[in-house]
């Protein structure tokens, strides 16, 4: 399908005839010297006699090539283009924040595999959530890991790749041997500022109680809330356990019922598996539909074509006038 990007470049179609309708040929009375012999003058060089000013006369092969010319330059002006088939594409409509808790209490090996053998905490919380990446095709995410200090380790970005490698890459300690709930919060949000979707997602991960923030978890909590992020807690670890060891259950609930999210708590690989479903279920993945049909100029055609035939109307009447010439 072809279309005109400027069709009113149309109406200039008659423009050359408007033109020559509005301003004929100029014409002027002169004084004129006349003599008995202007007739065998003028039937000797075979011409006819005309009055008023003397207008050049076109051959029909100068008309037709101007005429063509000007059809072929106001169709260019009028840019048409080939449309080509619908091609969709599908945009994330929501963006998602992993924080992962890589405190010194993720060492702990008391994380339950499916075949009921220990593991080390961070290594057990590893493997679901590359899975739970994986799943997530076409959503940007970001990656969040926090000890004593939180660090982004990948920007919001859709190479979901990149950051279950960089997950993978992560080690226990990395980031001090506290925890700093409210500054991976805060630090979160200063991620999606980035974002220009406004659905936002943070999904916070840890295993112990605030003890390096410098803002508290449920100030940092609030500040999302008002920022319309939303957020999703994950408890995994021992609530029984004393000191930093111990997950702080209420805090992480707190957070979440601020900002319209929901706490979950998981005690083994499996448990942790159905929790990434249960938040799939709860806040699915969420796209935007983007359709257009690309387009191929065409103007440079009309306009290759517009100089082909003037070289060529040029090239012929150079090549008559010669004749003519030689001939005389």
């Amino acid at each position: 399908m072809i279309t005109l990007a400027f069709p009113w470049a149309l109406l200039l179609l008659p423009l050359p005839l408007l033109l020559w309708w509005l301003f004929p040929p100029h014409r002027e009375q002169v004084p004129a010297l006349r003599f008995p012999f202007f007739r065998r003058i003028v039937e000797t060089a075979g011409s006819e006699p005309g009055q008023g000013a003397v207008i050049l006369a076109r051959t029909r092969l100068q008309m037709g090539a101007a005429i063509v010319i000007w059809l072929l330059l106001v169709l260019a002006l009028a840019r048409p283009e080939r449309l080509g088939e619908p091609v969709e594409m599908n945009k994330s409509a929501r963006d998602v924040i992993l924080a992962i808790d890589i405190s010194g209490s993720m060492d702990a090996k008391d994380f339950t595999a499916p075949d009921g053998t220990k593991k080390q905490r961070l290594a057990g919380v590893r493997g679901v959530v590359d899975d739970f990446i994986a799943g997530r095709e076409g959503d940007r995410m970001a990656l969040i890991v926090f000890g004593s200090k939180a660090y982004v380790q990948a920007p919001l970005t859709e190479d979901l790749q990149t950051i279950s490698e960089l997950l993978d890459q992560t080690e226990v300690g990395m980031a001090g041997p506290h925890t700093a709930l409210g500054d991976a919060i805060g630090l979160s949000i200063r991620t999606f500022e980035a974002s220009d979707i406004e659905q936002r997602l943070l999904i916070l991960l840890s295993d112990g109680t605030d003890t390096a923030s410098r803002m508290s978890p449920v100030n940092a909590a609030e500040i999302a809330n008002d920022r319309d992020i939303e957020i999703y807690t994950i408890g995994v670890g021992d609530p029984n356990a004393s000191g930093e060891d111990r997950v702080d259950i209420a805090t992480l609930q707190d957070i979440a019922k601020r900002t319209g999210g929901r706490y979950f708590f998981a005690e083994d690989e499996d448990g942790l598996e159905q929790v990434y479903d249960r938040i799939d279920q709860l806040a699915p993945r969420q796209t935007e539909t983007l359709s257009y049909r690309p387009r191929q100029p065409l103007a440079f055609m009309l306009l290759a074509a517009a100089s082909l035939i003037g070289a060529m109307t040029i090239a012929v009447l150079a090549f008559f006038s010669a004749r003519r010439v030689r001939r005389a």
